[in-house]
């Protein structure tokens, strides 16, 4: 058994619920939060958080978490959230939401940063790094990211000027460019820089 699952154990192994986020950061889509309870009799080899993993790895990780895990939820934030009540706290009801569907009251929550929503029904740490840290976290931070590329690429479809489907709304030069000939579109986030401009205007 790996170290990640050693720490996993020290804390209490099946009452232990891993949380995590995707897509903060980027000007257009959701952010995307997961929240994942492993079953810790079993041991998926290679978990690891998600930045550190290619996306063929990313995707049977995935599979193999949904396929095994003892329970988990992925929530979808908008951008229309983002964008009136800010990223800080569209993301943490996307974790409260993604922890209250999976707790009980005698789980604990390990969320991946330094901030955590109120009204959990179930003890909760912050965990700095816990993608890095905590198997569970790890976990939680695959089926995020996985689940966000997978509808940016469907989003794609629906924007195709764009090229979400490379940079996934990130603030990419690609993005950047595609921005100042099209303009922004209703998956950006007006709220961040520079799409803020264009509210402006």
């Amino acid at each position: 058994m790996t170290e990640f699952y050693r720490h996993d154990l020290e804390l209490g192994g099946a009452s232990l619920i891993g949380v995590d986020e995707a897509g903060r950061g980027a000007l257009a889509g959701p952010v995307v939060i997961a929240s994942v309870k492993l079953d810790y009799s079993l041991s998926i080899e290679d978990i690891d958080d998600s930045k550190k993993l290619s996306p063929a790895r990313r995707e049977k990780l995935y599979d193999q978490i949904i396929a095994n895990a003892l329970a988990w939820k992925i929530v979808e934030i908008d951008n229309r959230y983002i964008d009136t009540h800010n990223i800080l706290q569209a993301t943490l009801e996307g974790m409260r939401q993604a922890v209250c569907a999976i707790a009980q009251p005698t789980d604990l929550a390990l969320i991946d940063g330094n901030k955590a929503p109120s009204n959990l029904p179930c003890p909760h740490l912050c965990v700095i790094g816990g993608d890095s840290l905590q198997a569970c976290v790890a976990a939680a931070s695959i089926l995020s990211k996985v689940h966000r590329d997978r509808l940016m690429d469907n989003l794609h479809l629906l924007h195709p000027n764009y090229g979400f489907d490379r940079h996934k709304g990130y603030g990419t030069r690609l993005h950047l460019q595609a921005i100042r000939e099209h303009g922004p579109c209703p998956l950006h986030r007006f709220s961040f820089s520079p799409i803020s401009e264009y509210r402006q205007k």
